[in-house]
């Protein structure tokens, strides 16, 4: 009874490490997902698009009653006079007096109304304001497809470069045995000196390449990581199966065609030409006349003591409602300036729109052909894998026996490497062009399905 409860433990035990392995085991779908919730530079353009919010209500406010209080105090230090005629004080004709005026204290409180009634640059404003809205979202949506493919290329380049490693490895290991059996061979007379020392120039050479191999596995990781905005000290695993769904996946893909209106980089430009357009409305705007509505309450305090807004103190107050027409005539030309600035604005953006469309379409076009193209070298190399693989073990057993010689052997080994390196190239190189040409047809999120 102890052996079969230790037996059910054991194997609870494995199942709960399997599954903190596969949590811990970081996929392309989690990658992805991870990087659309802490890149930075996503996190800026959600802070753009809640910056582009309070603008949108800055505007608004243009169209709403302004209403401000002001309140001041002073302090006459030396009272003004007036000059006048002493005759009217019961002096002499031709002689004058100074009396002075007003109290040593003095207040003022004054509440102003402000309405635009009718202001074109302000109603202007508001449309461009909604617009660009619309623009901050798509050009989030913009730097969303970008961070998307930096992690989708970023995972797949270590995913390649993990299989070299294991490719690096496994020749390592038969090049030690090599020179295990060539040393056994010198020592008996069997070999030459040459041949040991090229078995350990070749042993050295994978040395070199595995610790090389490392270190950009290493800063690819850490690129990796910095595209997901994820800490670089922070570990992570991928998992040890991605190259067979890598190469399961590899047998052909179906695009259904270019869109441009799908595309969020040219959605965005043309979002931004509507933004130009209210702008040179705006400043067209600007010869138009505006009226406002305006009003006013002011409340006035004098008094030869600091006892202000009391009783004792002389209190009035006075109010006004006002209606203000300003009609612009001539400001040097600064408008027209302005209106012509807006012109060179929509212009740019024009050539914008055209150099991206096509850019677009070229990486579409070049992405497909790459695709096509990475098919078919991967059937190619995958054969040539395959017959290295036999041409080297076949030439390892003669070698053994006796029927080959250690630079047919040396070759062999070489010629496999390059094949498998080859296979491994041609996979990377089929799923960039995979991502690129669901990227340059507005799909990237399916990769957040597809995994």
């Amino acid at each position: 009874m102890k052996s079969k409860h230790f037996l059910l433990v054991f194997i609870f035990s494995l199942i709960g490490l399997a599954k903190l392995w596969a949590q811990d085991t970081l996929t392309l779908h989690k990658a992805l997902n991870y990087a659309l919730q802490n890149s930075e530079v996503l996190e800026k353009a959600r802070l753009d698009i809640l910056g582009g919010q309070y603008k949108v209500a800055e505007v608004k406010a243009g169209a709403l009653p302004q209403v401000d209080l002001s309140s001041n105090i002073t302090r006459n230090l030396i009272l003004p006079q007036f000059v006048l005629p002493a005759e009217f004080m019961g002096g002499k004709p031709g002689e004058f007096i100074a009396i002075a005026a007003g109290q040593y204290w003095t207040g003022v409180t004054q509440v102003q109304l402000n309405q635009q009634l009718f202001n074109q640059s302000v109603f202007t404003g508001l449309k461009a304001a909604k617009s660009s809205e619309e623009y901050y979202r798509l050009a989030a949506e913009v730097s969303e497809e970008n961070v998307l493919q930096q992690v989708a290329s970023a995972y797949y380049q270590v995913i390649i470069n993990q299989e070299k490693m294991k490719v690096i490895t496994a020749n390592l290991d038969r090049t030690q045995q090599l020179l295990t059996m060539t040393t056994d061979q010198y020592q008996l007379g069997l070999a030459k000196k040459i041949d040991l020392d090229r078995v350990k120039v070749n042993l050295s050479n994978f040395e070199s390449q595995k610790q090389e191999l490392l270190t950009a596995i290493t800063q690819q990781i850490n690129l990796l990581k910095y595209y997901m905005g994820m800490p670089i000290d922070q570990e992570i695993r991928l998992p040890q199966k991605a190259i067979d769904e890598l190469q399961y996946h590899a047998v052909g893909f179906h695009a259904d065609g270019f869109n441009l209106d799908r595309m969020a980089q040219y959605k965005a430009l043309k979002s931004q030409e509507s933004l130009y357009q209210y702008q040179k409305k705006a400043r067209i705007a600007e010869y138009y006349p505006n009226l406002s509505l305006g009003a006013n309450y002011i409340y006035n305090t004098q008094s030869n003591r600091f006892d202000l807004y009391s009783s004792k103190a002389l209190n009035y107050d006075m109010s006004a409602v006002t209606l203000t027409l300003n009609i612009p005539l001539f400001d040097g030309f600064a408008r027209r300036s302005r209106v012509r600035q807006a012109d060179i604005d929509i212009q740019k953006n024009r050539q914008d729109i055209r150099n991206t469309s096509n850019s677009l379409k070229m990486a579409y076009e070049n992405a497909s052909n790459q695709l096509k193209n990475s098919l078919s070298t991967i059937e190619t190399q995958r054969e040539n894998k395959k017959l290295a693989e036999e041409v080297f073990f076949s030439t390892e057993n003669n070698y053994r026996n006796g029927l080959a010689s250690l630079t047919d052997l040396l070759t062999a080994e070489t010629d496999l490497v390059a094949a498998q390196n080859s296979y491994n190239e041609a996979l990377l190189n089929y799923k960039i062009a995979q991502i690129e040409l669901i990227k340059s047809n507005g799909n990237i999120r399916s990769l957040l399905l597809n995994n």
